[in-house]
């Protein structure tokens, strides 16, 4: 998994893609700010900065998505970073805690990277779902580790994907040494389905789609 994006307030539904259905019509615009228990994730936006630097910078949470950044990167790509598609749908969230409003982390649902290392930008920012997989996953601060907030945060933004969003499935993929990420998907109900191409090296590719969705949380949703 790797990333980094904003614009607060809604934006209207307007997708299309090969990860889409064309069954139901666009509705409302789309309420982007999303509540869990514990959670506020809302768009990414120009003064997360500093938490993108704080996370993408550390060593110990870069150890399984590839070599720490440099401040001066981070700040250089930010505006990319800061791109949506899909009608809003597409992009980076940062993960509030609810009530204390403390900056946790990021989170993502952004077209997977096969033979690139990093998401081609390029695939994000029209009114349409990217013509490729739809990745989520997830960074967070290091004294957000163990309490259970990743977990939450996927199960959040999946159920997003499949209420609010016309994507069928969503992917995710890790370092098959990664047990803490490995765990977070299952519990979220993803499926795990061995090696796979990604980010120009053999991943651990995981995936769920929305009928599998449905027929495990889409009650209690």
């Amino acid at each position: 998994m790797r990333t980094r994006s904003d614009l607060s307030g809604p934006f209207e539904l307007n997708i299309i893609g090969t990860n889409a259905t064309t069954a139901d019509p666009p509705g409302q615009p789309m309420n982007l700010e999303l509540h869990s228990q514990r959670l506020l994730l809302r768009p990414l936006a120009a003064e997360d900065l500093e938490l993108a630097v704080e996370l993408f910078t550390d060593p110990e949470i870069m150890t399984f998505v590839g070599k720490p950044s440099t401040a001066e990167m981070i700040a250089e790509e930010m505006p990319i970073a800061l791109s949506r598609g899909g009608g809003g749908c597409i992009g980076i969230w940062c993960i509030l805690d609810r009530i204390t409003g403390e900056k946790l982390g990021e989170t993502f649902l952004l077209p997977l990277a096969i033979e690139g290392d990093d998401t081609d930008w390029d695939l994000v920012g029209g009114p349409g779902l990217p013509e490729a997989e739809i990745e989520t996953g997830y960074f967070l601060r290091r004294p957000a580790w163990g309490k259970g907030y990743a977990t939450e945060t996927i199960k959040r933004l999946t159920m997003f994907a499949f209420e609010e969003t016309p994507l069928e499935e969503l992917v995710a993929v890790i370092d098959p040494k990664n047990d803490a990420s490995h765990n977070v998907l299952l519990k979220a109900g993803f499926t795990e389905e061995g090696p796979r191409r990604a980010y120009a090296t053999e991943m651990q590719g995981f995936r769920i789609s929305r009928a599998q969705w449905k027929a495990q949380f889409g009650d209690a949703g």
